[in-house]
């Protein structure tokens, strides 16, 4: 499993950049959306992209082969409009074909980059529940216009 403690500084995220909202990390506030996607199953069909969204501004929680297996996932997903079953089909084959995906670091030893994100968790969270289905196809838009800066 991997520690996903957020490192902050000066009240944000030291990767993704998400300013700390009601006391909460942005890792905390990555919760909210999990648990409202068991209220809507709409919701719960953009599974893939909000956890995708969230790794990819996290890299320090995944090894450099991991992180690059899950960037070109999401990369070629968005841009060929791949289907979740056919996404999640796709990541089995290539999780199966790398030795380790997640940082095998304790939290406090991995390098962290900041990365100026146009959109973070953060943008998710304070919407609410109501906005998070339009919220979170913007920020898949947004990740994947980013990794291209």
């Amino acid at each position: 499993m991997v520690d996903n403690h957020t490192w902050k500084g000066n009240g944000k995220c030291m990767e993704c950049g998400a300013k700390e909202i009601d006391g909460l990390s942005c890792y905390e506030m990555f919760q909210f959306p999990l648990v409202w996607e068991h209220n809507a199953t709409d919701l719960y069909a953009l599974h893939f992209w909000l956890v995708s969204c969230y790794m990819n501004q996290h890299p320090s929680n995944y090894t450099e082969e991991g992180y690059n297996l899950l960037v070109n996932l999401f990369t070629e997903a968005y841009d060929n409009e791949w289907p979740t079953d056919y996404i999640l089909q796709k990541n089995r084959e290539l999780v199966s074909k790398i030795n380790k995906i997640t940082n095998p670091l304790p939290n406090n030893k991995r390098k962290r980059i900041s990365r100026n994100w146009s959109m973070t968790i953060e943008d998710i969270y304070l919407c609410g529940e109501e906005h998070a289905i339009e919220k979170i196809k913007k920020w898949k838009e947004q990740v994947r216009i980013d990794l291209e800066k």
